[in-house]
């Protein structure tokens, strides 16, 4: 973990310093601490297609304690969120992060949220692809969900006409890769020490980010206009120890995204869309889909919900993601029970090249600390040229147990 990251994460957290000096004289104070302790066994049904996946199980450890307190009765608070994995058979999975210490003071009508945080925006299923502000923990899980800590300043302004986010983002959080020994990755592993940037100002390049957002009656949408350093490395090929490996490229861009959800009875239409202006292309992408939920099933508590999605991306099969043509259906179930037991299955077909990709997933409580998760990912790459072609050999079953305290 660098030092940069604290350093970054302290300056933003004490921006302004006068305000919580004075915060800390108020009456109520509120400390609490818990946290989450998961253990993660995987298991490959073959070996991996690259040299150092000789390999078809896999353990791992993961600690992810929170400090919370709040005081100025409940009108600031902090939080403190570090992360450590320590893995089987990665040593770039084992790896540490702060998710989350940030200081938030909120009043009347504005929040001030300072330092390391997570912030999500977007609400397909499938693909994430408007979700931009922090950046993907990629040895974590190949969907994209985990997220690395942003420090960052955000300005929150509630009006009648909608909630206006700004954001001053003091900092930049390289992607994490699996190593040599990693699954789940291409045939050249990324030497995430010699990363590039098109910035003088490299991993200090201030970034900024303004986004609107409001609810109309049964319409959720959002608009922001995001300028700094690409999230989304490209790469160039290098060698390190006579070895080729790929070397991250980051670059600056422009990006205006919209996400909206309409609920309609028992529908969700769901649809994303990106513009991004990179220094040499500028294209478009967009995610759409719509979810139809049968309650109820049989006079039960049972909820069935099944989901289609469409990925498109204007660069067609010159583009640098999996998700540039590709159809997704699936489906999901809730119980709604005591153990908020959850099912859910999804089938993704690359229309371009006839790949296909399935998963499962499944989770329950046991007991008020206990929780288990099952995730089931198959892949089959219907040609050499698809991206998938790399990752076709990983199919994978992950039980997780997480302990929370």
């Amino acid at each position: 973990m660098k030092a940069g990251l604290l350093t970054a994460g302290l300056a933003t957290l004490l921006f302004s310093g006068a305000m919580l000096s004075e915060a800390v004289k108020a009456e109520e104070v509120v400390f609490e601490f818990s946290g989450r302790l998961s253990g993660e066994l995987q298991g490959y049904f073959e070996e991996g297609r690259f040299a150092g996946q000789n390999y078809q199980s896999n353990a791992s450890l993961a600690l992810e304690p929170e400090l919370y307190w709040s005081f100025n009765d409940g009108t600031d608070s902090v939080v403190f969120t570090p992360f450590y994995r320590l893995d089987q058979q990665d040593e770039e999975r084992s790896h540490g992060d702060i998710r989350e210490l940030s200081w938030v003071h909120v009043g009347d009508d504005w929040e001030m949220r300072t330092g390391l945080r997570k912030v999500f925006w977007g609400v397909t299923e499938f693909n994430h692809l408007v979700d931009v502000i922090n950046q993907t923990d990629g040895i974590e899980d190949r969907d994209g969900e985990e997220k690395l800590g942003q420090p960052m300043v955000n300005l929150s302004l509630v009006r009648d006409w909608g909630i206006l986010d700004l954001f001053v983002l003091p900092g930049f959080r390289e992607r994490t890769f699996a190593g040599t020994d990693g699954r789940l990755r291409s045939g050249l592993v990324v030497d995430t020490g010699r990363a590039r940037y098109q910035s003088e100002a490299a991993d200090q390049h201030i970034d900024t980010a303004i986004r609107w957002s409001q609810s109309f009656d049964l319409y959720d949408i959002g608009l922001y206009w995001f300028r700094g350093t690409n999230r989304d490395p490209r790469f160039e090929t290098g060698v390190k120890n006579g070895v080729p490996v790929l070397i991250p490229v980051y670059e600056q861009m422009d990006q205006i995204g919209f996400d909206g959800q309409a609920t309609i009875d028992n529908w969700l239409w769901k649809l994303e869309l990106l513009w991004r202006d990179l220094p040499d292309s500028q294209y478009t992408a967009m995610q759409a889909g719509l979810e139809y939920t049968f309650y109820g099933i049989s006079d039960s508590n049972t909820d069935l919900g099944v989901l289609a999605e469409f990925s498109w991306d204007e660069r067609g099969r010159k583009a640098d993601t999996i998700f540039q043509n590709d159809l997704f259906i699936g489906s999901r179930i809730t119980l709604n029970d005591a153990a908020s037991t959850e099912f859910l299955a999804g089938l993704g077909y690359d229309i371009d090249y006839s790949s296909r990709s399935l998963f499962v997933e499944a989770s329950s409580r046991f007991g008020e600390s206990l929780k288990l998760s099952l995730d089931v990912r198959l892949f089959d790459s219907g040609s050499p040229r698809d991206l998938m072609t790399h990752i076709d050999q990983d199919d994978r079953i992950q039980l997780t147990a997480d302990y929370y305290f």
